[in-house]
């Protein structure tokens, strides 16, 4: 289904949700067939493999309906506890409009702005620049950002990211990746029990069904290494489908995310410099490659732009120029995050015997500098605190 506008788009994703999770149980029904077929060459070795191949047939139209079970029950575990699965991999915590005052508040008047929910706000410790938003409904809508991107971008550019992330949870992106990483997940897992269960079989002393199956099939009897090696043949199809259904998610779905952020803060300019900033600078350290895809950006999204989840960052700051106007800088160099520890270490260092100079004897600073580093100057720099005062 095409997405020409908005509202289609919106549509699409709610037709591709369901797709999606059709595509999930026809995964699951392959990765059974194929363990049926593993089963039946184990303890059929000296039979033909049509033979093999028409009962693992039978065992898996018996074995459907607790693999449909277990599926359901799989995805009511990921319905209930994405969000906890995701934060123990990103190290996300939920944050206050206390504790993040000037982050809570950028986004809190977004949603004012649109008349939408206030979804949860949570920060990850690290020192990559990015965001991504999560959740399958309106109680658990959550927007994540990295302790870098609030150190290293000013307060327009990160409203233009939270808007971003705020757009698709608008358009309905994130449900729809939601239900590809659980997806991923589940094709993971089965894919990998299988695997672990054939070769723990082999080297706990099967390896004597191997070579009798193997010399039962130079006589022409059995068919069950034939058998096997179809299984894995199916185990590794399954495994590239669903790469293929989530790599197949439109790449327009950033375009459009990065264009309802400019309509929501009229700052194309701002727009363009946090994609500027955040480019080839998103890596999170622990975030598997499924999470990596729902991030703002995803500097390792696949080779040759075929299997890339987010368009190149040239491409969409072309787009923005392009309809909404703007300046595009180029790409930003940005000092890493520990010059800017060393450089206000040695500030401190080189600047305590002027503060020593400027107390009274008895160590008490003097009244006009205690007082002026409260009337609305920030910690550390020389530019007035609009939080402050």
């Amino acid at each position: 289904m095409a997405a020409y506008g908005l509202y289609t788009h919106i549509r699409s994703n709610r037709f591709r949700s369901i797709l999606l999770v059709g595509g999930l149980f026809f995964l699951v029904y392959m990765l059974t067939f194929a363990g049926a077929l593993i089963f039946r060459a184990f303890t059929m070795d000296n039979a033909p493999l049509d033979w093999i191949l028409l009962l693992a047939w039978q065992d898996l139209r018996y074995a459907v309906p607790f693999a449909t079970v277990g599926t359901l029950i799989w995805l009511l575990i990921s319905y209930r506890f994405h969000q906890a699965m995701i934060d123990r991999q990103t190290g996300a915590h939920s944050v206050t409009r206390k504790e993040e005052p000037k982050l809570y508040n950028l986004l809190e008047n977004l949603c004012i702005s649109r008349g939408i929910p206030m979804p949860k706000l949570k920060i990850t410790e690290d020192m990559a620049l990015n965001a991504y938003a999560t959740g399958l409904n309106e109680k658990q809508y959550t927007i994540s950002v990295t302790r870098g991107l609030i150190e290293r971008l000013d307060d327009a550019e990160i409203e233009a990211v939270l808007a971003h992330e705020l757009t698709h949870i608008r358009n309905g992106d994130v449900r729809l990746l939601v239900i590809a990483v659980v997806m991923a997940g589940i094709i993971s897992f089965v894919g990998e029990l299988t695997f672990r269960i054939l070769f723990n079989s082999r080297s706990s002393g099967s390896s004597t069904t191997w070579r009798s199956s193997g010399s039962s099939n130079r006589k022409g009897g059995g068919g069950a290494l034939v058998a096997i090696l179809i299984a894995l043949a199916i185990i590794a199809l399954a495994w590239i489908l669903s790469i293929v259904i989530r790599f197949s998610l439109s790449r327009s779905r950033e375009y459009l995310a990065d264009a309802g952020a400019v309509e929501l803060t009229k700052n194309p300019d701002a727009m363009i410099m946090a994609l500027r900033k955040i480019e080839n600078r998103g890596e999170l350290r622990m975030a598997t490659s499924s999470v990596m895809e729902m991030c703002f950006d995803n500097p390792h999204s696949g080779f040759a732009d075929l299997f890339s989840t987010h368009p190149a960052i040239d491409k969409r700051v072309e787009a923005i120029v392009r309809t909404a106007g703007g300046r595009d800088p180029g790409p930003v160099a940005l000092p890493e995050p520990d010059s800017f520890e060393s450089a206000s270490t040695e500030d401190a260092i080189h600047d305590m015997p002027r503060e020593q100079d400027a107390t009274q004897p008895w160590g008490r600073p003097l009244p006009e500098q205690s007082s002026a580093s409260q009337v609305g100057i920030a910690s550390g720099s020389k530019k007035p605190n609009p939080w402050r005062g």
